[in-house]
């Protein structure tokens, strides 16, 4: 047979109500810890009164007296502080005695605006004394005012305080002044915390902050460097969530602007703050578009160690005991040299844990793959390159601590604007094809200067000799895959480049599934039409094959690879660099420069 739930009576719920805040409150926590309360028929309280307090520490409570719960936590602080503030000594006139302390303990009540006193109870404290001595000696001389003898919680006419415990069980010794002074230095630093929102008021239904959320304030606070850019990332500590993504500590997803904590992780303060900055540097140094083509996973762990030494160096926060990624050889390593050396043991590193867990990236991969190709992703790029640019002015300008050299060059490149991808092309012919030397020679004069017609001028001419060599490899996909638009810019700027630096012939290969070799062109011929042969699938390794073993290509001649990424595993061995269409990356390719159109 079922039993039936037995419902709590009113007065008992209230009672229960005013209990609970007493002993949540910072500063009588202490003493309600160390005191027996004593609810029921037959114990020490008067009939009409409402609860006393024995030397010992008991209280004993009215058993059928109804209050509201804002009344039963004036009452029982109230005899609480009897306990604590040390009232219990024996006096000449133990009556004035207990009424002095009732009405300073009723003052300091009053004063802290704690609960509510029962009518009977409720009079106008209008005086201020030092002491319950002072208050003493007072009612010695002049004896008690008719409105202070209502201030004890035992009625008029009867003492709350008692002397003489009954015999009983319960007997403790108990420094009580000492139980309350640790409550009162537990009430002020619970108070700065409140105002501070580390904590939330006691009986307000606001939540207190969490690890992550304090940490978050103190970098918007107390450290520029990151503050503007954790000001605009919220923070999601949802352990399910965490559970379904697979976070196990923490991840960042730049497009929807969160970062993840997981709460099972146990991180404390100062572990989440290493944490939080490892997350916002990923954002703010632009890992998540710096990829260019290399493994996402294996360029995450990269990061992570290039990340962590720094962290590690500014002395920001506690690395989790947790986990995380941390390798002394490799200080003072840039991301892509690290990577590197990574992809040349795949296997050890593929068993490495991120921040997020083993075998996945903290950074978290974006729900459209382009992105930051949007108008919008655009936006948030420059807002994460100015945020972190005008962080480390503040942060220089108020002295806030040291940075490591790599960090603040890092963030000075990330503020410069980019380079158009002709530019940087341009470059690159410059570095491999330096202006030839021109001499003077009389061989072919130049015209005569009218002022002195019979006086031969010599004619700048590039040295004989100085052209050969200088050619270079153009790998051309022409899969279904590749736009003609690409093709067409690539193809104009490399014939314009190649006339600008005297570069005499290209050697050019078309490339889909088959390899369609056109042998050497002028550049002049490039920038005509060109009929373009395949369209097929794409296989560029052939191409690249043929031009490393042909006999008439020049052994150190460097290749110009241009696809839309959509290629397997390639093997070069010699100096190479790809144009790509923006947003593309190149899996599993050796490192080489990058143009993206």
């Amino acid at each position: 047979m079922a039993r039936k739930n037995i419902e709590m009576d009113p007065a008992t719920k209230q009672f229960n109500e005013g209990l609970e805040f007493i002993n949540r409150h910072p500063m009588f926590a202490p003493l309600a810890s160390h005191a027996q309360f004593v609810r029921k028929e037959g114990n020490l309280c008067p009939d009409q009164g409402w609860a006393v307090v024995t030397k010992n520490g008991q209280i004993h409570i009215h058993p059928k007296k109804r209050a509201t719960s804002q009344e039963w936590i004036y009452i029982l602080a109230h005899c609480l502080l009897h306990l604590g503030f040390g009232h219990f000594q024996e006096k000449e006139r133990q009556d004035l005695w207990n009424t002095a302390c009732d009405s300073f303990v009723a003052k300091f009540l009053w004063d802290m605006k704690l609960g509510k006193p029962p009518a009977e109870m409720d009079s106008g404290i209008d005086y201020s004394v030092k002491s319950e001595e002072e208050l003493y000696r007072i009612f010695l001389e002049n004896g008690v005012p008719s409105g202070l003898t209502i201030l004890g919680t035992a009625g008029q006419g009867y003492s709350d305080m008692h002397l003489r415990s009954p015999q009983s069980h319960w007997d403790r010794k108990v420094d009580w002044p000492d139980c309350f002074g640790k409550g009162l230095a537990m009430a002020v630093s619970s108070a700065v915390k409140v105002t501070a929102g580390y904590e939330a008021f006691l009986g307000a239904e606001k939540e207190a902050l969490t690890q992550a959320q304090k940490a978050k304030n103190w970098f918007m606070n107390s450290y520029p460097l990151l503050g503007a850019l954790a000001a605009d990332f919220k923070i999601i500590e949802d352990p399910l969530l965490c559970q379904r993504l697979s976070i196990s500590i923490a991840a960042v997803d730049v497009e929807m602007k969160e970062i993840y904590m997981n709460p099972a992780a146990g991180l404390d303060e100062q572990e989440n703050r290493f944490v939080m900055a490892h997350e916002i540097l990923h954002v703010g140094l632009r890992h998540h578009a710096r990829a260019e083509g290399r493994d996402p996973y294996l360029w995450n762990v990269a990061c992570d160690y290039v990340i962590n030494h720094w962290l590690m160096e500014m002395g920001l926060g506690a690395f989790p005991r947790v986990g995380g990624l941390f390798d002394p050889e490799l200080k003072g390593l840039s991301a892509e040299t690290i990577y590197d050396r990574i992809v040349t043991d795949i296997r050890l590193y593929r068993k490495l844990a991120t921040f997020r867990g083993v075998g996945l990236g903290d950074i978290m991969e974006p729900q459209t793959p382009d992105w930051w190709n949007r108008k919008d992703g655009a936006s948030l790029d420059e807002f994460y390159r100015s945020a972190l640019s005008q962080g480390l002015v503040y942060h220089e300008e108020q002295n806030r601590g040291l940075l490591p050299a790599g960090l603040v060059e890092e963030i000075k490149a990330l503020a410069q604007p980019p380079i158009a991808w002709d530019v940087e092309l341009a470059k690159w012919f410059d570095h491999y094809f330096s202006p030839i030397e021109k001499i003077r020679t009389y061989a072919r004069v130049s015209r005569r200067q009218s002022s002195t017609p019979d006086i031969p001028r010599p004619r700048w001419i590039p040295n004989a000799g100085d052209e050969e060599g200088r050619t270079f490899g153009v790998v051309l996909d022409t899969s279904g895959s590749m736009d003609s638009k690409l093709l067409a810019k690539a193809l104009g700027a490399i014939a314009s480049y190649s006339i600008s630096r005297d570069v005499p012939l290209v050697r050019v290969l078309f490339c889909d599934a088959a390899v369609y070799d056109q042998g050497y062109m002028a550049p002049e011929d490039i920038a005509d039409r060109v009929a373009v042969k395949g369209r097929g699938g794409t296989v560029i390794q052939p191409a690249i094959d043929l031009l490393e073993t042909a006999e008439d290509f020049p052994r150190k001649g460097p290749l110009l690879i241009i696809t839309d990424g959509y290629c397997d595993r390639l093997t070069i061995r010699r100096e190479h660099a790809y144009i790509l269409p923006k947003g593309q990356h190149l899996p599993f390719v050796p490192r080489g420069k990058v143009f993206r159109i």
